[in-house]
Parts: C-alpha cells; structure tokens; sequence
C-alpha cells in the first residue's frame, strides 16, 4: 500500500500547489494559446513521470518515430488501466488532448488541467451530445491538436481480450484528414488494476504503428476501419506479450511484484 499512498500524495499535493500554476496558465493563454498548450503539456507530463515513478513503472516505448512530428494524429488504442493515460501523455510529441468519460470534469482542479490540455468530455449515455464532443475533436486535429481516444469506449476488465472498437470514434480521423497511430499498451493492468486498490511495480510495454490513412483504404476497409485498427492493435497485443511476458498466465497479471 506505500506505493498507492505515495501517488495518492502526490496527485493531491500537486493539485493544491498548481492552483497559482492554473492562473498563470490562464493568463498566458490570453495572450498566446500555443505557448499555453505547450507550457501545460510539459508542467503534466511532469506529474505523470513523478507519478510513474512513485508506482515503480518501467516503460518500454517501441515505434515512436512512426508518429509524424508535422501533423495532428488520432491515437487509438485498447484500454485496460487508469495509468494508461499517464503512461503514454508524456510521450506525446505535441499537445494533444484525450476523450475522457463526462464525469472526469466533476474533479476539483484535475478537470481544469484536462481543459487547458484539451481534453473532452463524452457523454456515452447521449448520443447528441456525443456527437458534438465528435465534431469538436475534429476541429481540434484540424488546429493541429491530436487526439487520443479508446476506441472500446471504457476499460475492458477481461485480460487478453478486447470490446469491439466503435467506428464512430475513427470519424475525428476521416473528417479531420488525420492520420490514424494504433497504440498498443501491454501489462498496464498489472500497476493496479489486478490487484487493486494496491499499486505494484511492472514492467508496461507502448507500441506505436505505422500511420493508417483512411483517403488510401479500399472503400470495405473504410467501412470497417475500427476492425481494421483492432486488428493491428491485437495483432501487436499477443507479439509484445509473448516476447516481454512469456512466463505470464492466461490471466495477463504479467510481471507485476511488489
């Protein structure tokens, strides 16, 4: 329990003490919103790697130059941990906001840090205003803000599995003229989530892909490019597991010790 106990410290600590931090990114965003999202960007991953450390996560990131430098991107990824966002937001090489459930801008403080990191906020249960978080994704990647989602829609409890990805979330994509980074994460649960609420060293291994450009798929490939992307994502799912996890179980607890 140290190691919870430690980030829970942490997080509360850091929110408390960035209230004047908040203002002052406020201002700055009066007068140059680049310089804002940048500033942001760099005082939160901040957090996170703290917050990585005090968990005893080791990351083993592949692929990363298969993430354009130039233009926004759509991540898509599976979704098995909270630390999956923290994990993999301080490997962004530009500001990028994450579709999060609605009631994450309930949080005192860690919703305006999301805000001014351009994160939104879904509504699952509304499919109208589902569809205006969509759009304004889109708009975002059009102002050179990429965007993360999960396309499973929540965390999948199952080990070694994955829900159907929702096609609707590839439209930021398509619409935006973006290309699509698949984001395979391996053993994040191990960190929490099987054994919780107790947090364990593991070892977590993030693999980018290759670009997918929805403009050169055949017109089947379009229809279904949530299929398409769950099958790369598997695809590099059970490769990574093997080669890094081969002593794991069935049960995908991985590495995880205290």
């Amino acid at each position: 329990m140290i190691r919870l106990i430690l980030v829970l410290t942490f997080v509360i600590l850091f929110l408390i003490c960035s209230i004047p931090i908040m203002l002052v990114e406020w201002i700055i965003g009066k007068f140059n919103m680049d310089i804002k999202s940048r500033s942001s960007l760099a005082i939160v991953n901040w957090a996170f790697r703290v917050i990585t450390f005090l968990s005893g996560t080791k990351v083993i990131a592949l692929g990363e130059e298969n993430i354009p430098k130039d233009v926004a991107v759509l991540y898509a990824g599976n979704h098995r941990s909270f630390f999956d966002i923290i994990l993999t937001y301080p490997r962004v090489p530009r500001p990028t906001g994450y579709v999060a459930k609605k009631e994450m801008r309930k949080v005192p403080l860690l919703a305006t840090w999301m805000r001014y990191l351009h994160c939104l906020f879904l509504d699952r249960d509304n499919i109208k205003e589902g569809m205006k978080t969509i759009l304004t994704a889109i708009e975002k990647v059009k102002s050179g803000i990429s965007i993360c989602i999960f396309p499973e829609g929540t965390r999948n409890k199952t080990a070694d599995s994955f829900l159907p990805f929702h096609e609707g979330s590839f439209k930021i994509a398509e619409k935006a003229g973006a290309p699509i980074i698949p984001m395979t994460i391996v053993n994040s649960a191990a960190v929490l989530e099987d054994h919780f609420p107790r947090i364990k060293k593991a070892t977590v291994v993030i693999e980018y892909g290759k670009p997918v450009y929805i403009d050169e798929l055949s017109k089947e490939e379009k229809r279904a490019i949530g299929t398409k992307v769950q099958g790369i994502i598997a695809e590099t799912y059970f490769r990574n597991k093997a080669a890094y996890f081969p002593e794991s179980s069935e049960s995908g607890k991985g590495d995880g010790e205290n």
